[in-house]
């Protein structure tokens, strides 16, 4: 089953959905802003994405420039501060197996898939 990070108000993951419906992909959509990822799930997800944890955060939030920007951070700490505002985490985040993609452009929805 594919699996979706997804925030309502987000555009960008709006269009994901609406590409994996024209698509006819069945997905379950996960709603990571009400239930976050615990850090071993999203430490999993980072392992999944081949991404370093920094490459994840949105850093341009203004919590993450208020609070985070121009610290040095550990991968650990920055796990946990996504883990404790979730609205740091990129997305939409497409997740099918042992592989995922921050699936912002539908020419990478469409690669993924053909990969798969």
């Amino acid at each position: 089953m594919i699996e979706v990070y997804h925030n309502p108000r987000c555009g960008k993951s709006r269009n994901c959905l609406a590409f994996l419906d024209n698509a006819n992909q069945e997905y379950k959509i996960i709603k990571y802003l009400e239930e976050a990822p615990n850090y071993e799930e999203l430490s999993a997800l980072i392992e999944k994405l081949n991404l370093k944890p920094i490459e994840l955060v949105r850093q341009k939030e203004k919590i993450w420039i208020d609070h985070f920007k121009n610290q040095e951070m550990t991968d650990e700490a920055i796990i946990k501060v996504m883990v404790e505002n979730p609205i740091l985490i990129e997305r939409p985040i497409i997740i099918k197996g042992n592989k995922a993609i921050i699936a912002r452009e539908a020419d990478k929805i469409e690669a993924f898939f053909q990969d798969l």
